[in-house]
């Protein structure tokens, strides 16, 4: 997430992009979903859904129109130095024989921008390069909107791992505890346990989760301080555990509704559940910090918005299956934060394998993603103090930025493992403004810079087609409104405590 440019990598066929961003969006937020739906009630949350699932849509296209702007820029200004050099070689000597020994593509690329778009060639805005969402905010941004910018992904990745921190111990806490106590089989079925209830022994259930908490940052906190890449081969496990367990939940839900077991009764509506689920779906639609490693690869871009649209409805409508049967099958008092552990119960399931798999699947697919975030928070604060030219001491690269990194996070989780609220706390504030706000103004400031390099009658081969100036108006009103909607729901909240 760093501003850079990287390396394209292998291309890929659109039909295969679309599988990675369903793969990309569909993670963490799905688990928490089912509950932000039962609190929230049905209808109020499937108008929101969609709504949200539109918005995400949106500025998804404004994204994707900013990185075809961004390779714009980028290819002009290699024309204007190659130009430039061509001017330096001719009149320092240097024989028409060299410059004839170019290709023709080499020629073509060192065209005057002007001629080129006056040829009608749309290939200008074809995007080629990885250009990264911090790489667009320093090419379309002031120094204060980088700043505000990295500042926003800096908070939301603080929330991710907070999020992954305390996942992975409260999933490993529920199970052991109900394996190894005097409750087995009992997560799950409604039973409320406190905090200060006994686990095993004379330890607590607080006591197992936090012992559980400094094991995995202990075991996983190391790889902050190192460079760390998520490899082919894990993406595949991850993926295929994901959707294992995904399509497991699901069916468990329709059968136990089929013979009649269902307990769900949900309401229609309840509005102070709107705030959580505000959060968890924007987190759950998550994926525009990530577009530019996704679109890039994709080989032929011709209808990338309408595959992305298809994403987005296919995503939507797995939303809606997972939230609705878990809604009707489980009573609200007992969906838990996080929803695999409803399957934990012996009562849902009576094969000892797949409660234990889907108990601690998160454990798994949690911890491959949390070394790998941490690494992306630890470059975004060396990119938001770097200086040109300049260069850390070890102990500030190797130390510091790696302790400010993990530190926090591991904090928050030890004080909180309400997922809920830290979901919810981390779409509201950090997610609105990566999801909304950012692509708004990209989109905006992107536009502007083409009409003034390029000229006004210029087209962006990639605009979205929400290119009317009245969307981008209403996006930016959509999160600034949400910022001051969520800000009074907590504080008229906790002045009803």
């Amino acid at each position: 997430m760093a501003g850079g440019i990287t390396d394209t990598g292998e291309l890929y066929s659109p039909y295969v992009g679309l599988v990675y961003m369903f793969n990309l969006i569909v993670g963490t937020g799905a688990l928490t979903m089912p509950k932000a739906f039962a609190t929230a009630g049905w209808l109020v949350s499937l108008v929101l859904l969609m709504f949200l699932g539109f918005m995400s849509y949106m500025t998804t296209t404004f994204v994707v129109e900013a990185m075809a702007a961004a390779n714009a820029q980028l290819r002009w200004k290699r024309m204007e130095k190659r130009k430039d050099d061509e001017d330096e070689d001719s009149s320092s000597g240097v024989s028409d024989s060299d410059v004839l020994l170019q290709d023709g593509y080499e020629r073509a690329e060192t065209r005057p921008i002007l001629s080129v778009q006056r040829r009608g060639s749309a290939n200008i805005f074809e995007i080629t390069e990885r250009v990264e969402m911090g790489q667009m905010a320093s090419m379309f941004f002031n120094k204060v909107g980088v700043n505000l910018f990295y500042f926003c992904i800096i908070i939301y990745l603080y929330g991710d791992l907070a999020i992954y921190a305390a996942a992975v111990p409260v999933s490993l806490m529920q199970v052991t505890c109900s394996v190894t106590g005097n409750h087995s089989c009992s997560v799950g079925d409604g039973t409320k346990y406190n905090d200060t209830d006994k686990c095993w022994g004379p330890i607590r259930r607080i006591d197992a989760y936090r012992l559980y908490l400094a094991a995995f940052t202990l075991l996983l906190g190391p790889f902050t301080f190192f460079n760390v890449q998520k490899t082919k081969y894990l993406q595949i496990m991850t993926s295929l555990m994901r959707w294992i367990a995904f399509i497991l939940m699901i069916i468990l839900a329709l059968i136990r509704i089929s013979r009649g077991q269902a307990e769900g009764h949900p309401s229609m509506a309840q509005l102070s559940g709107i705030r959580n689920l505000f959060g968890v779906c924007v987190y759950s639609f998550m994926c525009q910090h990530s577009l530019p490693s996704l679109i890039t690869p994709i080989s032929k871009k011709k209808h990338v918005n309408k595959l992305v649209l298809l994403d987005y409805i296919l995503i939507l409508a797995f939303y809606s299956l997972l939230s609705f049967t878990a809604i009707y099958c489980f009573r609200n008092d007992t969906l838990m934060d996080m929803y695999t552990l409803n399957f934990t119960n012996c009562d849902i399931i009576s094969v000892a394998f797949i409660r234990y798999f889907l108990g601690l699947f998160p454990v798994f697919t949690i911890s491959t993603n949390f070394p790998i975030i941490a690494v992306t928070l630890r470059n975004n604060w060396k990119t938001l103090f770097h200086r040109e030219g300049g260069t850390y001491p070890w102990l500030v690269d190797r130390i510091v930025f790696p302790a400010i990194t993990l530190i926090p996070p591991v904090l928050v989780a030890f004080c909180t493992h309400d997922l809920e609220s830290l979901v919810g706390i981390t779409g509201a504030y950090a997610g609105n403004g990566i999801q909304y706000l950012i692509p708004a103004f990209l989109a905006y400031c992107s536009r502007k810079d083409t009409q003034l390099v390029f000229g006004s009658g210029t087209v962006n081969k990639h605009l979205s087609p929400f290119r009317h100036s009245f969307w981008i108006v209403f996006v930016l009103i959509w999160g600034f409104s949400c910022f001051v909607f969520v800000t009074a729901n907590i504080v008229l909240s906790e002045s009803k405590l």
